[in-house]
This record gives C-alpha cells, sequence and structure tokens, in this order.
C-alpha cells in the first residue's frame, strides 16, 4: 500500500496540540496500570463520554476493585454504581460475566493475549486493544469510532470497520505513533474533529486534510 503523504507531519502538529497531561481517564490509568481496572473502565467507557467514565470507575472501585469482589456484589447495587456511564444494565451483566471469566478461566488474571482476551463474552477488539496497550505495554493500536473516522476523514485510509482501519493503520502508521495515537485521536475528535460538522476553522492539521465525508462544517 501507497504510504499517504503528510502522516509524519500530522502526527507531530497533533501530539503538541494534545500533551500526555490532558489524556483521557484510561490514558491516565497507564501512571500505575492495574490490569482489571482497566478492562473494567474500558467497559464502562462505551457510548458515553468520558467524564462518566471517571465517575462511573471511581464509584466503583471505591466498593469494588477485583473480580471477585464485583461477582459478589450485587446486581442492583452495581447497577446503582455505575448509573452515570449509561446503558448500566447490560454493561452490570457484561461487568459480572467478564468478572467470573477471569477467576474461573483465567486464575483471576487479566489475560495477556488477544486471543484470550476476545474469547470472554463482552470483550471486543477495541477493548482487548486498550487492555494490552495500557495494561501490559504491547505495541497495538486500540481503534474506538474517533480512530477510525478520523484516519478515513484525513484521506489516510477508505474503510468501512475499525477492524479494517487497525489493519491499514499498521501498515501506513510508524510505530513510534502507535503507543500515544489513541489518547491524540480521542481528544482530537472531541474537541475538534467532530462526526458532524467538525471545527475545520480551528482545526490544527486542516491543510493535511481531504475532509472525505464532510458534508457540513464550521
Amino acid at each position: 500500500m501507497r504510504k499517504p503523504k503528510n502522516i509524519e507531519k500530522t502526527m507531530k502538529i497533533l501530539i503538541k496540540e494534545y500533551p500526555s497531561n490532558e489524556k483521557t481517564t484510561l490514558n491516565r490509568m497507564r501512571k500505575k496500570p492495574d490490569a482489571f481496572k482497566i478492562l473494567i473502565s474500558c467497559l464502562l467507557s462505551l457510548r458515553t463520554q468520558d467524564k462518566n467514565t471517571e465517575t462511573a470507575s471511581k464509584k466503583l472501585f471505591a466498593v469494588a476493585d477485583t473480580p471477585e469482589k464485583i461477582v459478589r456484589l450485587p446486581v442492583k447495587r452495581l447497577e446503582k454504581l455505575i448509573f452515570s456511564s449509561g446503558h448500566y444494565k447490560k454493561k452490570a451483566r457484561t461487568l459480572k460475566h467478564v468478572s467470573k471469566e477471569i477467576l474461573e478461566r483465567f486464575n483471576r488474571k487479566v489475560p495477556e493475549t488477544k486471543e484470550e482476551l476476545l474469547s470472554i463474552k463482552g470483550i471486543g477488539p477495541k477493548t482487548a486493544n486498550i487492555v494490552l496497550a495500557f495494561a501490559f505495554n504491547k505495541n497495538v493500536l486500540p481503534i474506538d469510532t474517533h480512530c477510525h473516522r478520523i484516519p478515513n476523514r484525513l484521506g489516510w485510509i477508505k474503510t468501512k470497520t475499525p477492524e479494517q482501519t487497525e489493519a491499514e493503520l499498521e501498515k501506513i502508521l510508524p510505530k513510534k505513533y502507535w503507543n500515544e495515537f489513541n489518547a491524540i485521536f480521542v481528544q482530537f475528535g472531541q474537541t475538534i474533529c467532530h462526526p458532524i460538522s467538525p471545527w475545520c476553522s480551528r482545526c490544527p492539521v486542516e491543510e493535511y486534510c481531504k475532509k472525505r465525508n464532510v458534508e457540513k462544517r464550521r
């Protein structure tokens, strides 16, 4: 595959725009990584804003921060603790199931391979890669909605699914950027490169963007 132009320039600009001290909740957890907490917070982060992930995580971990404690926690209380994350009933069931699987199948330890993580119902490719990257410092690309949408919009790739995006970015994105890619693009997507009507007039990399599939912008 032919490597698109301006990837290096774009990444260098975005790294300066989104420094490490402004990272998301999950990225901040890398400082003192606890694989189980990172896994649970990632599951709580699905389909919600980062501030809600942080609130729900803090409330839950103050009461239950191990798979044993979550398994023992009454469902109604678990739902109440994670209410702010949204979809709390479904997430409570997922947290219970994942915790039980870790206890029974993996001897209380979060698995360190993508295959094993994906074998647990409720854990998808993005969550698996978040755990591998943030808890075990493995060089992988966690692809969420921002990390999928923005490289397509920039014109780096042309993919339809996050899984395809991961595979294509692995071919063209220099590995030195993999570690920070998720943190940078999540912040960029939340502040400037919105799904609908992005702030192109405020974008620090506007000159390098092909604006693919952008119908309306500010």
